[in-house]
């Protein structure tokens, strides 16, 4: 099976955002995917403008808790993808698998127009990652 970790450092925005996209995704296509996600410096909640961007694409985050990514996590993933942050704080220096940087902007002080359009490049995103790892399979 592979596993992929979606990072960032609050764990509040992008990364919550892409593990909904990813699940949802991993589902309709039927692959057998562990998604999990986590940030260095966790926030309280997901922010409220990013879980009402995600209600509007079916989405309820609301009962999401941001959380603390651990190093053993990162060491079995085989993607890890940072959205934006810096990978030298995410991954550690043993990691030795595929890491991505999708260098987005962060959805927590935007407003619902930015935040929607992180939404759909996130989306995006996810989609063409599946596409690729269909490809390989």
């Amino acid at each position: 099976m592979t596993t992929v970790a979606f990072v960032c450092v609050r764990n509040a925005g992008r990364s919550q955002m892409a593990t909904a996209f990813a699940e949802r995704e991993a589902e309709e296509r039927g692959v057998d995917l562990d998604v999990i996600t986590g940030g260095t410096r966790p926030a309280d909640e997901v922010h409220e403008i990013v879980a009402e961007v995600m209600a509007e694409s079916g989405f309820d985050l609301r009962d999401r808790t941001p959380r603390e990514i651990t190093a053993g996590e990162l060491a079995e993933a085989n993607i890890v993808v940072t959205m934006g942050c810096e990978a030298s704080d995410v991954c550690p220096a043993t990691f030795t698998g595929d890491n991505r940087d999708w260098d987005l902007d962060d959805p927590g002080g935007a407003t619902r127009d930015e935040a929607r359009e992180i939404r759909d490049e996130v989306e995006r995103r996810i989609g063409a990652m599946f596409d690729e790892l269909d490809e390989r399979n």
